[in-house]
């Protein structure tokens, strides 16, 4: 059972017109305009337009009589489709093998096999939209067991993501409205007028008078979205993206036999990447089944690699997840991320040690859909929790240090834990403090160690203080504790005291 997201950018054309003029102050109500003749009509709509009630087809010599300082723009498809065309291809190397633009506001990406990569649908989906919030480009997407299925439910103004459970799809599309089922205008209108509403009461209406009235067009619709007929996702592909096929006259199902193809496609595909000096980070395995339905396998590498061998077994310990169904008739292996191979010197082991490469190791985890593969790294900053980081096991030491003059715990919590505490203030160390109900005594104490807040980076921190000590109870345990504020001026802090990490 296929995998399918949608995703819908409901301010596409607007948020590209933004970017391509800065002049355009933000809080400026933006529509863009398409023309039919002498009629003109709004095709896309910014948040700050829909504030006053327009919306996508109302009349262009309307919405300019009801907001005063609207700023109207004529359509441009062909420049909103290469920015379509950007977001598809970026998908392509972050998400699924299978990916395909759904214009004029919309990408579609079959992830079965690919989801586990980024930690399940449910953190892949929240990812997905949360990283194209970030750059400015609010999203909606839905993934569903097929494509108009979650076409129709990205478009529906629940929620920002959607996620329907294998087998659901028909409770889960009942409610949605004609609108997504890909018609056209003119039917969608005409079928409203005869008392049809959703998509439900027109799946359950008999088919014979709706198809001798409106044509096949409905059913096909309605079985692309319940499943019956499929509707396979044509790739993008880029010239720049090396990839190498094999057709069959013969349709093939066996495992041994996709492995001997495989290991044949994978040697041409290294051919072709030490022609050009690159190594492969991602690698996609494209599977064309006779039932014109599309299967993709995904394998990640920590570096970038031209192994045959290796590239070969990362690809063959997946072939289980391949369903041959009633046949393979096309193989594709495509290197979807390169980057230039450096040559590296061979160590001798007579001269020196060698390095352990554990990179093998890590691609292995890493296709194995294990998302806690990191190395810590440290940060020039001064506040703890902001001193490490997260990076890829294989990044490479940029020397980055950060003073340090008092003693830092072995263990320091994800988050600070609130403590009750006594204690003189300003200056004094606590008497005793209170942590996940046990009272604790305090013997012996250092500090304070003053930490300012990085005002450079938010305001919120201009003038925020914290206050660290060092502090030893009863049974000799010793922890890292502080006070919010410099225990005079509120604005410094709460003056609320938390423990932040313990010594071993």
């Amino acid at each position: 059972m296929a995998r399918v997201v949608s995703v819908f950018f409901p301010t596409l054309a607007t948020d590209r017109i933004r970017r391509a003029d800065p002049s355009i102050q933000p809080e400026t109500p933006l529509v863009v305009v398409a023309r039919s003749g002498s009629k003109r009509w709004l095709s896309a709509v910014d948040v700050n337009a829909a504030k006053f009630g327009l919306h996508v087809g109302m009349a262009a010599a309307k919405a300019q009589a009801l907001v005063q300082g609207l700023h109207m723009v004529d359509t441009d498809p062909a420049a909103d489709l290469v920015a379509l065309e950007r977001l598809t291809l970026w998908a392509l190397s972050q998400y699924s093998p299978v990916v395909a633009m759904d214009p004029p506001d919309g990408i579609v990406m079959d992830t079965e096999g690919a989801d586990h990569l980024q930690g399940g649908e449910e953190l892949m989906l929240s990812g997905l939209v949360n990283r194209f919030r970030a750059r400015g480009l609010p999203a909606r997407a839905a993934i569903a067991d097929t494509r108009g299925a979650a076409f129709g439910l990205a478009r529906s103004k629940t929620s920002e993501t959607r996620i329907v459970p294998a087998g659901k799809t028909a409770d889960a599309v009942a409610r949605l409205p004609l609108s997504s089922l890909r018609l056209s205008a003119e039917t969608i209108v005409n079928l409203r007028t005869l008392g049809f509403k959703t998509v439900g009461e027109l799946a359950a209406t008999p088919r014979a008078p709706l198809t001798l009235r409106f044509g096949p067009e409905i059913a096909r619709r309605l079985d692309q979205m319940f499943g019956r007929v499929a509707e396979p996702i044509d790739p993008i592909r880029c010239p720049e993206i090396i990839e190498v096929h094999r057709a069959f006259a013969e349709p093939i199902a066996a495992a041994e036999t996709i492995a001997k193809y495989i290991s044949r496609l994978v040697t041409k595909l290294c051919l072709e990447l030490q022609a050009k000096g690159l190594g492969v980070r991602r690698t996609d395995l494209i599977v064309h089944r006779v039932d014109n339905t599309i299967q993709a396998l995904r394998a990640g590498t920590a570096k970038p690699v031209q192994d045959v061998a290796w590239l070969t077994k990362l690809l063959h310990d997946r072939i289980e997840k391949i369903d041959p169904g009633f046949g393979i008739e096309k193989l594709s292996l495509a290197a979807t991320m390169v980057e230039p191979l450096n040559d590296k010197q061979i160590v001798s082991s007579l001269v020196e040690a060698a390095d352990i490469d554990v990179t093998s190791l890590i691609d292995v985890l890493g296709n194995r859909g294990t998302q806690r593969i990191y190395r810590l790294a440290p940060v020039a900053s001064d506040v703890p929790e902001r001193s490490v980081q997260r990076v890829s096991p294989v990044a490479e030491e940029d020397g980055q240090t950060w003073p340090i003059i008092w003693p830092r715990p072995v263990r320091l919590m994800d988050r600070p834990e609130l403590i009750e505490v006594m204690a003189l203030l300003p200056d004094h160390p606590p008497v005793w403090f209170t942590w996940r109900g046990k009272r604790r005594r305090v013997k012996r104490a250092d500090g304070p160690e003053r930490i300012y807040g990085e005002w450079w980076q938010r305001s919120s921190e201009w003038v925020a203080v914290r206050d660290y000590f060092t502090v030893e109870d009863e049974t000799g345990e010793r922890y890292w504790i502080f006070r919010s504020g410099d225990g005079v001026d509120t604005d410094t802090g709460s003056h609320r005291w938390f423990i932040h990490g313990v010594f071993a």
